[in-house]
């Protein structure tokens, strides 16, 4: 599907409504991280993936690896939102015995290519995807999305020198840098800056976006690999929370539950946007 930039805006804010009810009946938490790539996700699904539900298992299909896999209600939403299994399923979200737990499951939810939880991981399955890929001569695209903590784990940049080093441009990373992690700031917890300096230095071509520009989303993903041989990665300055105005740049969100009054609240805000 190839939406227009306010059909996807529409669809963000719809989701971001839903991704709240999940989570608030799930008693679950980790709402401002999956607002943080939310629209990165959308513009994914509508726009560029090569993926579809009705062969999920295509061998010539574009991969997308969330990373980051503690947003995993996001990348729910917007798999249902494409048909790969029912909106009602969503209502199962951290229910007992269901499939659709707090961190990405592929084990039993279509679409999930990857079970992700431990930061650290996309990346190095990503290198894997790819190079299989190119040894096959296959046309696949593998995208990582990652966030500000896997970029600082080891696994994550042994992995970058090692898709560089590979000429995989087959892989596109996606980092959702929203400046927050589960302690702190970025900066306070574990300085990450220059950040795009140091993927540079590593052999990548880099881009920065605002994570938050629809058009300047699908504009830049619609170039990769932004050059021949070299692996592109994308930096998507974001903020933790997008969307609800007591939620950004929020620290608590990345863990507290939404009561019933700020569902109330987030109904009010996202409803009048719809």
């Amino acid at each position: 599907m190839n939406a227009s930039i306010t059909q996807m805006q529409k669809v963000a804010d719809r989701l971001r409504l839903e991704i709240v009810k999940m989570v608030q009946r799930g008693k679950g938490s980790h709402v401002g991280s999956a607002f943080s790539c939310l629209d990165i996700l959308v513009v994914l699904y509508e726009t560029i993936l090569h993926v579809n539900p009705h062969h999920p298992n295509d061998p010539t299909r574009d991969y997308c690896l969330l990373s980051k896999g503690h947003a995993a209600a996001a990348l729910y939403a917007v798999l249902a939102e494409h048909n790969w299994y029912p909106r009602s399923n969503l209502k199962n979200y951290l229910a007992d015995d269901s499939e659709f737990i707090g961190h990405t499951n592929a084990m039993g939810v279509l679409g999930v290519e990857f079970s992700t939880g431990s930061l650290g991981h996309g990346l190095p399955v990503g290198n894997g995807l790819a190079l299989a890929a190119k040894r096959n001569h296959a046309d696949n695209r593998i995208f990582v999305i990652l966030s500000d903590g896997d970029c600082q784990e080891g696994s994550t940049w042994e992995a970058a020198l090692f898709t560089a080093h590979h000429k995989l441009d087959n892989v596109i990373a996606i980092i959702d840098c929203n400046g927050i992690q589960c302690f702190g700031t970025v900066p306070e917890v574990l300085n990450l800056e220059p950040l795009a300096d140091k993927w540079r230095a590593f052999g990548w071509d880099v881009k920065e976006i605002d994570g938050h520009d629809f058009t300047a989303i699908a504009n830049t993903l619609s170039m990769v690999p932004f050059s021949a041989g070299r692996p592109s990665v994308v930096l998507a300055r974001t903020v933790k929370g997008k969307g609800i105005s007591f939620m950004e740049n929020q620290l608590k969100w990345h863990y507290q539950t939404p009561s019933a009054d700020d569902l109330a609240q987030c109904q009010q805000e996202l409803e009048s946007k719809l």
